[in-house]
């Protein structure tokens, strides 16, 4: 017969769970600002929600009785992957163009991030947050020069 839950957290535990969701939340903000503010299907509430579940998914799965190194690395491959369908809905083709890859990969770094906050890897987090920020904030006037100059390269965000 299965093993009734309970649960046994101590305020001190609830409110350290409560800060690493809170800290995924807020390492996403900047990603999602700059997707919305550039007009990216995914933004404000996509990255944080995505950041926030893998962080909570990351400290569910950690926390789960007798897991082994085994069962940790499938709970991260499982979590990879459903980060990654997400983000492959951001990608759009229209003809011969392919816009959203640059939204796609944020979506999928931002789920490591969240994981890396559920794991307590916080330099990781900040970090990852940071390269991915900078890449769009810095690179994207170059991509749109780019693009601009090339005639077979007028995607937006195709990488």
């Amino acid at each position: 017969m299965a093993q009734p839950i309970v649960f046994n957290a101590t305020f001190e535990d609830v409110l350290w769970d409560t800060a690493k969701l809170a800290i995924a939340y807020f390492l996403a903000l900047p990603i999602g600002w700059n997707r919305e503010r550039e007009g990216h299907s995914a933004g404000l509430r996509t990255f944080p929600i995505v950041s926030v579940a893998a962080c909570g998914f990351a400290m569910v799965g950690m926390a789960i009785p007798n897991a082994n190194s085994d069962s940790h690395s499938r709970i991260l491959q499982g979590l990879i992957t459903g980060i990654g369908f997400v983000g492959g809905g951001a990608i759009l083709r229209d003809q011969d163009t392919v816009r959203g890859t640059a939204t796609a990969a944020s979506i999928w770094l931002i789920g490591i991030v969240g994981a890396a906050v559920g794991l307590g890897m916080y330099h990781i987090a900040v970090v990852l947050t940071v390269i991915n920020f900078l890449t769009l904030k810095v690179l994207t006037p170059f991509k749109h020069r780019l693009d601009a100059e090339s005639p077979s390269r007028n995607g937006r965000d195709s990488g």
